[in-house]
């Protein structure tokens, strides 16, 4: 009775596959876009004093997670960050706010920092290129803090 059912099922199968045209299952066209960079600066990443504790997104920092922290990119983008100079990339969550250094535009994770070979000399030069974009609505509420973190 089990082998009957097997054989009655692969041979199901293999009529399937012979019917299966493009018309049942069109392939999905490629969409070519320009790549567009967002920002260009200097990228340093951040690790063992910060590992473990709360990011501004309320996750917990892991430097062996691909994340970021940003000033500005709502909290949920997900940005490519390619270094400039050996051109490197890696794609990262932006879960935090920073640097606190103004003249850095990005502060990454080790993991993600290792992963376009500036761990060794703490910073250098990336792009920045935006894959997607949040709709975090908590995003609204830090919006709302800097705002008024500014008019005081």
């Amino acid at each position: 009775m089990r082998k009957t059912f097997f054989l009655i099922t692969f041979i199901f199968l293999l009529a399937c596959e012979n019917e299966t045209s493009n018309d049942i299952f069109p392939e999905i066209p490629t969409v070519k876009t320009k790549k567009e960079i967002f920002q260009k600066g200097i990228a340093t990443w951040y690790g063992p004093g910060f590992d473990g504790r709360k990011t501004s997104s309320g996750q917990i920092y892991d430097m062996y997670s691909f994340t970021a922290a940003h000033l500005e990119l709502p909290l949920g983008t997900i940005i490519r960050v390619r270094n400039v100079n050996n051109n490197r990339s890696t794609v990262v969550l932006v879960n935090d706010r920073g640097p606190v250094n103004t003249s850095l535009i990005l502060d990454l994770s080790k993991i993600a920092a290792n992963n376009i070979d500036i761990v060794r000399k703490g910073s250098g030069k990336v792009e920045l290129e935006v894959l997607t974009t949040s709709k975090n609505p908590l995003e609204k509420i830090f919006e709302l803090y800097r705002n008024i973190g500014n008019e005081i």
